[in-house]
């Protein structure tokens, strides 16, 4: 009787299923890209979520879930408002929900889920790529963990809260989006101009993985250009003096070189000679396992990869302090990208999607990118690593700035933020930086963005620098400038122009253009929209690119090592993209910004 009644339950839950499935559709109105046709709840993201550490048993638990809004402070809904496809933020049109949440409110999640029968020995990870802002997370009915900061993945060890076939996953978020301090990039609670739409809660792939009882937690992966090594440093749970360390690397299948050590130090390995150099041009990469034993025994064994660079600086025969790529002077050039979308907000529609933005970049000429107060999922860093794209990666912004000054270098008092606020900051842009430290296309951090939230600039980059010394630091692009780390970066629009120049430090453009075209049917909101110069044909708004390329061309040996355009695409009212906000329209002409592109970012290898 038993079993029968319990075989029903399970047919009226799969039916109940089914039509929530049939039931689904994208909310609103608003513009959306071509991918967002391709989404579903059964295909929501369905990409392995982290390239640099591999492993074959997984499940992905996008989809739908079911969500509710309650009061900040009250208890778990009795009763839910429906369903939300994870991983995209219910603000957004993806969600099928498009809501508002705020700061005085909570956002409920409820999942339930099976854990595959074959994953019996070891342990469960669940795994969230990312949630906006503080998440707390219970597995049926046992709280598992708590986190806070929007933009770093996090993980919890959920074995013991197990049980049975089915299991019921509740996650809580708060977030109050630009009424705090907190980290929030260009979110705000009512967009305007250049701030954007909130994004709450969970909006990068959640997932399960099943790990032996002892396991790889993390890896960290340092090349040595000027050696020909690598050094991969193993965070392994629960070590001992028998674990042996094995690092096997190798490139198209070919075995080319390995390492190994104990009593848990650095695996260092030494490449050959003649070893693959990565570069925009020719970006190799060199795949890697990652193996633990145990008297004589694989423990555990993770997939990975890496590339050969260097980032630096040196002074050419002019004086001029240059950015380098393993040794060599290079011109950074590309486009400010704030990596949002039309339909999704924070998240792309699909990994398709994700991927085209940095593919365009790269067919354009450019062989850079600057991450504008954003962190992407793990795929976009990969996707960069593949196509060849350095990256600039900014902090998110967030909390009280000082006065904004721009033609000088900073006089004013050092922070205008709270001890909790300072802390908040850089808890994350730790977390941040340890999450994305062994990615081989990050060549430049950027702690702040011009005065927002900006605090002990002196103090922040030496933190930086103690957190990763291989990478070079910007202080603060655009913002307020003091004489530390390794760039001094102005911001100018619409045209190049150097208010200032270093001649200890490298000097850069961080920002200009914003060339502002409008095109019909293609925009966020009708008839609304604005760029820092607007024109209404392709070929006007081609011109004015081309005339401000040429100049900074030519200031590229005056004094120039690199130069940001603003923007990859539109967003939403701003109107000022490479392309349209759903990318269904490059609004230039895209043969002449390939030559003129090309023209620039090669200027100093000529």
């Amino acid at each position: 009787m038993f079993k029968m009644m319990k075989t029903k339950f399970l047919l009226l839950a799969m039916l109940l299923t089914n039509l929530a499935i049939a039931q689904y559709a994208p909310a609103g109105d608003k513009i959306k890209t071509r991918w967002a046709a391709e989404v579903s709840p059964e295909n929501a993201l369905p990409e392995y979520p982290r390239p640099m550490m591999v492993r074959p048993e997984w499940k992905n638990l996008n989809g739908l879930w079911q969500y509710a809004i309650t009061p900040k402070g009250d208890k778990a809904p009795e009763k839910h408002e429906g369903d939300i496809l994870v991983p995209f933020c219910i603000e957004s049109s993806l969600s099928g929900v498009q809501k508002e949440v705020g700061p005085d409110n909570a956002l409920w999640y409820q999942k339930t889920f099976a854990v595959p029968a074959n994953w019996k020995n070891g342990r469960i990870l669940l795994h969230f790529g990312a949630v906006d802002w503080m998440a707390d997370v219970w597995v049926n009915g046992i709280k598992v963990g708590s986190h806070t900061g929007g933009y770093t993945p996090f993980t919890f060890d959920i074995t013991q809260a197990l049980q049975g076939k089915q299991n019921t996953m509740v996650v809580r978020v708060w977030d109050p989006t630009n009424d705090s301090y907190i980290p929030h990039g260009k979110q705000v609670l009512k967009p305007r101009g250049i701030f954007y739409t909130a994004v709450t809660g969970i909006w990068q792939t959640v997932w399960l993985e099943s790990v032996p009882e002892d396991y790889i937690q993390n890896l960290v992966t340092t090349p040595d250009f000027d050696k020909a090594s690598v050094s991969v440093d193993v965070d392994f749970s629960n070590a001992t003096k028998d674990d042996l360390y094995q690092v096997e690397v190798s490139y198209e299948g070919q075995l080319v070189a390995t390492g190994k050590s104990i009593n848990g130090q650095p695996v260092e390995v030494n490449m050959p000679e003649d070893f693959l150099r990565w570069t925009p041009d020719h970006p190799f990469l060199y795949d890697m396992k990652v193996k633990v034993l145990r008297k004589g025994k694989v423990v555990d064994e993770v997939g990975s990869y890496f590339a050969m660079r260097s980032f630096g600086t040196k002074r050419d025969d002019n004086g001029i302090v240059r950015l380098t790529l393993n040794g060599l002077p290079i011109f950074h050039f590309g486009p400010l990208d704030q990596g949002w979308w039309p339909d999704g907000l924070y998240t792309a529609p699909t990994d398709e999607a994700l991927a085209y933005d940095v593919q365009k970049t790269k067919d354009l000429g450019f062989n850079m990118i600057r991450k504008h107060v954003k962190v992407e999922p793990a795929r976009w860093y990969y996707h960069c690593d593949r196509i060849g794209l350095i990256v600039w990666q900014d902090m998110p912004s967030g909390g009280r700035g000082p006065e904004w000054q721009t033609t000088q270098y900073y006089q004013g008092p050092e922070s205008l933020r709270s001890f909790e606020s300072e802390e908040c900051y850089k808890k994350e842009w730790t977390e941040i930086i340890n999450s994305l430290k062994s990615v081989p296309c990050i060549g430049v951090w950027v702690p702040f963005n011009e005065a927002w939230g900006q605090f002990k600039t002196p103090e922040i980059v030496e933190m930086t620098k103690k957190l990763d010394p291989t990478r070079l630091v910007n202080p603060a692009s655009g913002g307020n400038f003091y004489q530390c780390g390794d760039i001094l970066d102005l911001h100018h629009y619409p045209n190049p122009k150097m208010v200032l120049y270093d001649p200890t430090r490298a000097t850069v453009l961080g920002e200009y253009g914003g060339i502002g075209r409008k095109v019909e049917g293609h925009t966020w909101v009708k008839d609304q929209g604005w760029g820092y110069v607007e024109f209404d044909t392709e070929e006007k708004v081609t011109d004015t690119y081309v005339e401000y390329a040429n100049k900074l061309y030519q200031m590229a040996f005056q004094g120039f090592s690199a130069a940001v355009y603003t923007q990859t695409t539109d967003c939403e009212t701003e109107l000022n993209g490479l392309m349209t906000y759903d990318r269904a329209v490059v609004k230039m002409d895209e043969k002449r910004l390939l030559q003129i592109n090309r023209k620039i970012s090669h200027a100093l290898a000529e």
